[in-house]
């Protein structure tokens, strides 16, 4: 997978994908990840991406010129162009998943100051998303976080690839189980026993008990389509 960001701000977009599983990553070819300064496709002297908003307001918002001209750029027969704006549906991980299998390229356009001119919107963005009803200093943090989620399904960017599947959200309605790990006791705290009896089965009825009371604890709207 090939993964373009858009931005003013490249060392922000990168900082977080130049480390661990998604470092890792990159190095075995599994996605290539270019962060482009938005500044090279503005004119003028000053590289001016934003201006102020027709009709009054407060704040900037970006031009729509050297959006269009980097996506002109960018963009193949086989991109899916992506807008990270306050404004765009709440990203989950099944869009996560289906943006690991369903696009060979994404290009990332990271909003900032009061967001983007329409015109980008309805020309040039297949997608508004967002990571939650909060608004952040600018979306390339907001696009780190989605393709850390898209990247680490991809096959082979994680160590075990089961491990994409036995996790919190991997069904939407259900969080993970607790999990635990040596020592079996620690200043006076006990692990469960069921996970030292070596039954399987009576664990996994124990993990799908506990994953069903942390969702009913922490997210129980998770489980209100169901009722």
């Amino acid at each position: 997978m090939k993964i373009d960001i858009l931005t003013l701000f490249p060392d922000i977009a990168l900082a977080p994908l130049s480390e661990s599983i998604i470092k890792r990553a990159q190095d075995k070819g599994i996605v290539d990840i270019q962060a482009h300064q938005l500044r090279d496709w503005a004119e003028g002297n000053y590289k001016k991406c934003d201006d102020y908003p027709y009709g009054g307001g407060v704040g900037l918002v970006l031009k729509p010129e050297p959006i269009f001209k980097a996506i002109d750029d960018l963009r193949t027969e086989n991109s899916r162009v992506l807008l990270m704006t306050p404004q765009g549906k709440s990203f989950k991980q099944v869009d996560a998943a289906r943006l690991s299998t369903e696009a060979e390229h994404l290009i990332f356009i990271c909003g900032h100051y009061e967001g983007v001119d329409h015109r980008v919107v309805e020309e040039l963005v297949d997608e508004e998303l967002s990571l939650g009803d909060f608004v952040l200093t600018n979306g390339a943090i907001a696009s780190a976080v989605i393709i850390d989620s898209i990247v680490r399904l991809l096959p082979g960017a994680l160590g075990d690839d089961q491990s994409s599947v036995e996790e919190s959200f991997s069904d939407p309605n259900l969080l993970e189980a607790p999990s635990y790990t040596k020592p079996s006791e620690f200043r006076g705290l006990k692990i469960p026993d069921i996970l030292l009896s070596g039954h399987h089965g009576k664990i996994a009825e124990w993990r799908e008990e506990q994953a069903l009371k942390r969702t009913q604890a922490n997210r129980p709207d998770l489980r209100q389509d169901l009722d």
